[in-house]
């Protein structure tokens, strides 16, 4: 067994080491220090209201429906 530090970013290990092998082997990563998971934000329902929407988009002169649309796309 051998054991090797490296730094987790981005869904990627980077390791401090490099190891040579002669054909693919099983890893296990151990988390050293305490993962928390960003918390998502909601909407409280219970907050929104549409005549504060409209105020608020009363001047937007795109569309909101195309607007959204581009977010979600450059979100993935």
């Amino acid at each position: 067994m051998l054991s090797v530090k490296g730094i987790y970013k981005d869904g990627m290990v980077i390791l401090q080491e490099k190891i040579k092998t002669e054909k693919p082997v099983n890893v296990i990563i151990t988390f050293l220090e305490e993962v928390r998971e960003p918390v998502e934000e909601k909407l409280d329902i219970s907050k929104f209201s549409f005549k504060k929407a409209r105020k608020l988009l009363e001047n937007y002169k795109g569309s909101l429906s195309e607007a959204i649309i581009e977010e979600r796309r450059s979100a993935v």
